[in-house]
């Protein structure tokens, strides 16, 4: 017999049960960035980028910011708008920050930085945000680095949470080149609204062996078509990459981050091809 009881029970383990159900799903993006040279002359702009990312079948881009004209509604919301008529979600957008800071001015500015961005995430509908931890400073320690990216990062996830976005802590070298560090840092947080943006070729050491051990904390996902280390450049193994997110149950976004010699606009459709078919081999 079902009760009421019975029935709100069931209810109450109903999304863990989904979750669990959910297969995995990678979804082909493009970073702006990888179109760097062409925004920094003009001769694209971000509408473009839409245009191309909807030529190339994907579902998404990540909007690097740093050429943006403006941050006001003249330019944001005819932006939001093409991507939606593109049927590009806008489901990111990359920062520059330097989080490891004591606390003082220079930290209050990082923490206003925090909120501008994520204002304009909301904004766009996007609904991450991808962060950079910053240099160890002169005399500090790494613990000292770590502990103060952490108490940025703290307030920021209570304010991104109020307006539905993820901030992604990218490893991106200083405080963030171990694996080991950057998961610290987000585990010291410990908000729902704080993850690790998992660069593929960031690593300069130990590079699959990291990217592992961070997986199970990616909120977001780039590679590139070269990663390097102590051995010199290789093609970076996104086969490998992609079976290591799946096995942690990633769902979301798999983005080209495009920095090879080769202009952009001739190099990428060919690696767009490769991850639309890696993403659809593992979703």
């Amino acid at each position: 017999m079902i009760t009421r009881r019975s029935l709100l029970a069931s209810a109450a383990v109903a999304p863990l049960s989904l979750s669990a159900a959910l297969k995995p799903r990678l979804r082909p993006a493009l970073c702006a960035y990888s179109f760097r040279e062409d925004l920094q002359k003009g001769t694209l702009k971000y509408e473009d980028l839409i245009r191309i990312s909807a030529e190339n079948d994907l579902d998404g881009i990540d909007m690097t910011v740093y050429w943006f004209p403006n941050t006001e509604n003249s330019f944001l919301i005819p932006l939001k708008r093409a991507a939606y008529k593109a049927g590009i979600e806008i489901y990111s957008i990359s920062i520059r920050t330097e989080l490891t800071k004591p606390a003082g001015p220079a930290r209050v500015e990082q923490t206003a930085n925090l909120k501008k961005w994520i204002d304009v995430a909301a904004k766009l509908g996007a609904g991450h945000i991808r962060v950079f931890g910053g240099a160890v400073p002169k005399d500090s320690t790494e613990a000292d680095a770590a502990k103060w990216v952490a108490e940025i990062l703290s307030p920021a996830a209570e304010y991104a949470g109020q307006h539905g976005v993820i901030l992604g802590l990218e490893n991106h070298g200083g405080i963030t080149d171990k694996a080991e560090n950057i998961i610290q840092i987000v585990k010291q947080v410990n908000s729902p609204w704080v993850g690790i943006n998992l660069d593929t070729a960031n690593f300069r050491t130990r590079i699959y062996e990291q990217i592992e051990m961070i997986a199970p904390h990616a909120v977001n996902v780039q590679v590139k078509a070269m990663v390097r280390d102590e051995k010199g450049p290789a093609p970076s193994d996104w086969d490998r990459v992609a079976g290591m997110l799946v096995a942690n149950n990633y769902r979301g976004y798999l983005a080209l981050e495009y920095e090879e010699k080769a202009p952009a606009l001739t190099a990428t459709p060919a690696l767009l091809k490769k991850l639309r078919a890696v993403c659809a081999t593992y979703s």
